[in-house]
């Protein structure tokens, strides 16, 4: 395809969108803006895109597709500020947001004035953020979830597909609501609930100093994801409201469950309570990338003597295989530490397995 690609927000999500259709569509032409003008000059200059501008007035008159690429409470302003813009005849307008009733609902004063909106979710992410992070294959075999209204034409949303060909996403249309039920139920609602584990061993900390030592494995990794953006998780909960707010009187119902079991003494509806989650757990789906981006950690028994570590990383580096976090759990004298390795994908984290077993006699598991 040929046109005018302009994407608002250069970040990871923004810029791997960018080179992603730069691979897919050779004679397409992407502009970029971004409210830090450093961002924009660097991205100019890693190739993430062919032009910038100074501002979203003078990207987006002549597009083809417009991408908006940032927070939701920002992508509500940069709408309002494009229904008052001359926009091209047939411009396509999405963005990238996590919640999608909201901004369906603001982006009414586009449709208004004949501008198609096609909301937009690729359910995708990194360890690593802004657009230095940015690759092409972030979405691949991510789901990418479009929720247009039912006054969109399906040929609209077609042309938007072949669009973001490059990603290799998986394409799904849901309408605004089921979208944040979904998102609600599997990921936001569980980041929610991995800050309140937080700050419930936070509070025992101040009964026992031992908590935050041991706090420092598992229940780190379970926790993982309580790390993200504060700025970001209050715009989400804000803007999905009412499904969390629903979702919270049902956990309470659920946590009501085990209150009595336990009171109750019912050994065997605690066996079935944890059977049942486990039977369910189980049967996920291992090689889909869900709402929650993934991580994959391998877990290697590195002896303590000098050198180890930097015996394994030099293997990894030799075989080029890209590590995005490396951090020890546990390290004793003369007791064999756990060194916790994360990777972008599941291939490096296999390769990682596979080059440590060849060359070390180390043992590993997949984390």
């Amino acid at each position: 395809m040929e046109g005018r690609v302009f994407v608002i927000g250069l970040g990871l999500i923004g810029g791997s969108l960018a080179l992603s259709i730069k691979a897919e569509h050779r004679k397409a032409i992407i502009i970029g803006y971004d409210i830090n003008e450093e961002q924009a000059r660097l991205a100019k200059m890693m190739g993430v895109i062919d032009e910038c501008t100074s501002s979203i007035e003078e990207g987006a008159k002549e597009a083809d597709l417009i991408i908006i690429s940032t927070p939701v409470t920002v992508a509500e302003g940069i709408i309002e500020l494009l229904a008052q813009i001359p926009l091209k005849c047939g411009v396509i307008v999405t963005d990238t947001g996590s919640t999608k009733t909201t901004i369906t609902e603001k982006a009414t004063c586009l449709y208004e004035k004949g501008v198609c909106f096609i909301g937009g979710h690729p359910m995708a992410g990194s360890h690593k953020s802004g657009i230095t992070a940015s690759k092409k294959i972030l979405f691949e075999n991510a789901f990418y979830l479009f929720t247009p209204t039912s006054a969109i034409e399906p040929e609209k949303i077609e042309v938007l597909k072949s669009w973001l060909k490059g990603t290799n996403a998986k394409f799904l249309t849901v309408s605004p609501e089921e979208h944040d039920y979904l998102t609600g139920v599997i990921s936001h609602f569980p980041h929610v609930i991995a800050a309140s584990l937080v700050h419930q061993a936070a509070a025992a900390e101040e009964r026992s100093s031992l908590v935050g030592r041991l706090a420092a494995g598992g229940f780190r990794d379970i926790t993982r994801i309580a790390s993200s953006s504060p700025t970001m998780w209050r715009d989400i909960l804000l803007h999905n409201r009412n499904v969390l707010l629903d979702l919270l009187l049902e956990w309470k119902d659920e946590m009501q469950r085990v209150i009595t079991l336990l009171e109750s003494n019912d050994g065997s509806g605690i066996f079935q309570y944890f059977d049942k989650a486990k039977k369910f757990r189980d049967g996920l789906p291992t090689k889909e990338k869900g709402a929650i981006p993934a991580f994959y950690d391998l877990f290697v028994d590195v002896p303590d003597y000098p050198g180890s570590i930097s015996e394994i990383t030099g293997y990894l580096a030799k075989e080029q295989i890209n590590i995005t976090n490396i951090r020890i759990l546990e390290t004793r004298e003369d007791v064999y530490g756990v060194l916790v390795i994360s990777f972008q994908n599941e291939d490096d984290r296999t390769r990682a397995d596979q080059c440590i077993q060849l060359y070390t006699s180390f043992e590993t598991s997949m984390g």
